[in-house]
């Protein structure tokens, strides 16, 4: 804060009180506002060297603001109000309870919106964030947001470009910073040093460094010796005028003279191109008729899709997405595989028992049922009755084989006449169930397939819908 006399702006105004706080007005030239030890805020003339206006605020001014077009002020004192001054009628227009506090509270204005940024502490000392609407003030929107328990003052300040809150806290080194959407403030980031901050000061927009992004400039006081630079760079390259986060910003043009403000009048001081101070072609005055501007600034949103619309080639490799039917594929097949190798297991079980020719490799069924015969005469053993339902059984496994309940008959004799007789009926049998197996697993893979084509095509159609929509 301030503490000196107002004569060290401008000679021959002076005050019996010290000063805390001075604000020029925004939009009118020459137009002060003062906060002294007097409870009283002073509008002043400095062309005349009077002050024509008082605030009557009856407690120790803490913070002001004000407003974009300069007609109000917002402040906020040690008697926990909230006060939004119409400063020509010199009244409050409206007069609430800010923050529960004993400690200080500041307030901004939030540039060309009618909301007013706060903060503060609860009654626990948490340090508490608010957003208020100057037409119906009475309850902050969405109420008190806590920050954290830190005991130093959150300095708050509004970038109007960027739709940015800073908040520098007082006696520690962290600089956290918030964008206003949707009447909601949305923590991005967090500037964090070890050397704490006694007071901070940031640059208008038309003096950051626009060829490397730089989209605000602080300036910090360390240990009350040195100060120190902070600069807010948004990561992006900047070949080129970054036209989203530089809109047009407050010139040096003021938009009235001190007479004709305290005449009443009310106006937004005009607005200047930051694309020609970086082009180096000076200050270009922006017509205050047309916002457009501003509203050219999604269209860097646009200049955005294209490179969207080039990582659209992702969907091309969506055959990565038709890859996906493949693996329940291979799963099949290895069902497919474990089936067939039911068939292999039993066979060299088989091989063992016979040491013949190769030929004995077809008569591997026959051994299958020579095999079972042991099986089902321990089943005939335990239960008589039930054996002629393993033949059975045996007969429905294998239908073709019309000679196999022969050597069934003949087991207890010896089992060389079955392996004498049906050699020949038994490799036919063999031939013709494994070449129904065959058709079967063709089969199986035929539906596979049209399974996979279906599925081909219903993923071609969603990506040409999706493209569908993404060019739409």
């Amino acid at each position: 804060m301030l503490r000196a006399s107002l004569h060290v702006f401008a000679p021959g105004l002076t005050l019996a009180r010290k000063v805390g706080h001075v604000l020029f007005n925004p939009a009118a030239e020459n137009v002060l506002a003062s906060a002294a030890g007097d409870f009283t805020i002073k509008l002043w003339d400095i062309e005349a060297g009077s002050s024509k206006l008082s605030l009557k605020v009856g407690e120790v001014i803490q913070s002001m603001s004000w407003s974009a077009n300069g007609s109000l002020l917002v402040t906020t004192s040690r008697d926990k109000k909230l006060r939004i001054w119409d400063t020509r009628q010199e009244k409050p227009a409206h007069e609430v309870a800010g923050h529960a506090g004993a400690k200080n509270s500041r307030a901004v204005w939030m540039g060309e919106h009618d909301r007013v940024a706060t903060t503060g502490f609860s009654r626990m000392s948490d340090r508490q964030l608010a957003l208020w609407d100057i037409r119906t003030p009475q309850q902050p929107v969405d109420g008190f947001q806590m920050l954290d328990s830190i005991s130093g003052v959150c300095m708050p300040f509004w970038d109007d470009g960027t739709q940015c809150l800073y908040l520098a806290g007082k006696g520690d080194g962290n600089i956290r910073y918030y964008e206003y959407e949707h009447d909601k403030f949305e923590y991005l980031s967090e500037y964090k040093s070890a050397d704490p901050q006694r007071g901070v000061a940031f640059v208008p927009k038309r003096g950051v460094n626009m060829h490397e992004n730089e989209v605000m400039r602080a300036y910090k006081t360390v240990n009350d010796s040195y100060i120190e630079p902070i600069s807010f760079i948004v990561p992006r390259r900047a070949e080129t005028f970054q036209e989203d986060i530089y809109p047009p910003a407050v010139g040096l043009k003021p938009a009235m003279s001190s007479k004709e403000w305290f005449e009443g009048a009310g106006k937004t001081p005009p607005k200047i191109s930051l694309e020609s101070i970086y082009d180096g072609q000076g200050m270009k005055e922006v017509p205050s008729d047309a916002p457009k501007p501003a509203t050219k600034a999604p269209e860097p949103i646009k200049v955005d899709e294209p490179k969207k619309e080039v990582v659209e080639p992702t969907p091309e490799p969506t055959p990565t997405t038709i890859r996906s039917p493949p693996p329940p594929m291979k799963e099949q097949g290895a069902t497919m595989m474990a089936a067939a190798t039911k068939f292999q297991d039993t066979e060299p079980v088989e091989e063992d028992e016979d040491d013949n020719s190769s030929f004995e490799e077809v008569q591997k069924p026959v051994e299958r049922t020579s095999a079972t015969k042991p099986a089902v005469s321990e089943e005939v053993r335990e239960e008589p009755a039930s054996g002629t339902s393993a033949v059975e059984d045996v007969e429905a496994a294998q239908p073709n084989a019309a000679a196999t309940p022969k050597p069934t008959e003949a087991e207890h004799p010896s089992q060389k006449v079955v392996d004498e007789e049906p050699v020949a009926e038994t490799g036919a049998a063999s031939t013709e169930s494994s070449e129904r197996e065959i058709k079967n697993l063709k089969a199986m893979l035929a539906q596979q397939s049209r399974q996979i084509s279906t599925l081909t095509k219903t993923v071609t159609e969603l990506v040409a819908e999706v493209k569908a929509l993404k060019a739409s």
